[in-house]
């Protein structure tokens, strides 16, 4: 089980610290433990409360009338929400549930609604990366706990390697040639994944060397395929410090190939590149070089 601030649960549910604590005190509706010191610390019931509450009161009800249902009648009044509305909030607030109860049934449900609905790419962009994004900052502070995010992270993994297998194998006249990879040590696959798909999607040739690829592993299998690009995402590895001495490191050894860049490491981080370098600020700059 894992321990959320009052600040967490404002990040995942969108509603304030300050709303948050007159419910505490007007309603009783949430009840947090508190801390030697007095601070208030919330567990994953509190959490999936907070979640309920802030799409219920997105679909038109009171807070002084969900302050009266049952843990189970405010559940069912959920269900029966996101079950038929597919905007895409709720959807995240669904996974974001499923997540915490480790409910596979439940995710591939959500899943399998939004692709019939919205096309594997739209469910990817709208749906998926925004959730990512939202408990992103959680998995590195520790407030999502090992479990939880291997669990979810897995599940999204397989449907996207299903995605890319489910891919025509077909190259227009203009196609280019991208060598994919993570630097060594890391192993936050997803965004890579999804890379290879949409470039895939656009008709283009992938190399897919995968997680945590040692340096000389990689030149080996550049001197063989001499890509036009070589893309990767750094989130976690190399360390800040670290990250601008790599990126030159690439430039300086791949210079007639294009490198192209993305992840919580250099994005914003103000990375000084070479004209044979591009930072990739978000999936749609990677549609548009792909060709869309």
């Amino acid at each position: 089980m894992s321990n959320y601030s009052i600040k967490d649960l404002e990040q995942l549910s969108g509603i304030k610290a300050h709303t948050l604590r007159i419910w505490e005190q007007r309603y009783n509706i949430i009840s947090p433990k508190r801390t030697n010191t007095n601070i208030r610390t919330y567990d994953d019931q509190d959490l999936k409360l907070v979640l309920n509450i802030s799409l219920l009161k997105d679909h038109g009800y009171k807070i002084s009338e969900i302050s009266r249902l049952s843990v189970e009648e405010m559940y069912r009044e959920v269900i029966k929400i996101s079950d038929c509305q597919l905007n895409y909030p709720d959807q995240i607030h669904a996974l974001t549930i499923s997540m915490i109860d480790l409910d596979e049934d439940r995710f591939e449900k959500i899943i399998s609604t939004n692709i019939l609905q919205f096309g594997f790419e739209n469910t990817m962009i709208h749906i998926i990366y925004p959730f990512l994004s939202r408990i992103g900052t959680l998995w590195i502070t520790g407030s999502v706990g090992p479990a939880q995010e291997h669990f979810i992270t897995n599940l999204i993994r397989q449907k996207i390697i299903v995605a890319i297998d489910g891919q025509v194998s077909k190259q227009r006249p203009d196609s280019k040639k991208y060598m994919l990879f993570l630097p060594e040590g890391e192993l936050h696959e997803i965004s890579l994944l999804f890379a290879n798909y949409i470039i895939l999607a656009r008709y283009n040739k992938v190399i897919y060397l995968g997680q945590s690829l040692p340096f000389n592993e990689l030149v080996f299998a550049y001197n063989i395929h001499k890509p036009d690009y070589v893309f990767s995402v750094i989130t976690s590895v190399p360390s800040n410090s670290d990250v601008q001495p790599f990126v030159n490191k690439l430039m300086k050894t791949f210079p007639e190939s294009h490198i192209l860049l993305t992840g919580y490491r250099v994005v914003g981080q103000d990375i000084q590149t070479d004209d044979n370098a591009t930072i990739i600020n978000n999936i749609e700059d990677l549609i548009r070089l792909a060709g869309s």
